[in-house]
């Protein structure tokens, strides 16, 4: 139970630091989205269950601060997790290159979905889709570029708790 907390805690440190980005960001009305990051680690590690609980978690820190109804992050996040931790074994999966791929995919996806689902209600949806593209080309740079830094502190994260709470394991 302790693993799924600690990748919750650093999707929060996640959040935080995109929403500080895109504070950053907002003069130039760039948006920064890097939900995939919360997913991709516990989808590629973990079994399904615990896993499944930190992605959901995730999305619904992903909810508290978006202009949307609240649980769809969290339902996308949960369905985005189902959709990776079933493709797992078809890809490798402890090199970070492919971790950082596999995060970009996912990323795209649930970018798309949510500018589909969300473009609907714009009384003008035709002129959104420029900034949208220029939105995702920002958010998957960004992604490709701190997702090793992240995927590290996951892992140190979880390597820490894994020698805390066995330590004959490295004796």
């Amino acid at each position: 139970m302790l693993r799924p907390i600690l990748i919750f805690l650093s999707t929060l440190l996640l959040w935080a630091l995109a929403a500080q980005l895109n504070h950053a960001l907002a003069p130039w009305r760039v948006y920064v989205f890097l939900g995939s990051l919360a997913i991709t680690l516990p989808a590629l590690t973990f079994s399904l269950r615990p896993g499944l609980l930190a992605s959901f978690l995730g999305g619904l820190v992903f909810d508290a601060e978006a202009p949307i109804p609240f649980g769809t992050h969290a339902l996308l996040f949960a369905l985005t997790h189902v959709v990776v931790f079933n493709l797992r074994d078809r890809v490798p999966r402890d090199d970070t290159l492919s971790r950082v791929v596999i995060a970009l995919f996912a990323n795209l996806g649930l970018f798309l979905v949510f500018s589909f689902t969300q473009v609907a209600r714009s009384p003008a949806p035709a002129s959104l889709w420029p900034r949208l593209f220029a939105d995702l080309a920002c958010s998957q740079l960004v992604l490709a570029l701190i997702a090793p830094w992240f995927f590290a502190l996951q892992t140190r994260a979880l390597a820490l708790v894994t020698e805390e709470t066995n330590p004959s394991r490295y004796a």
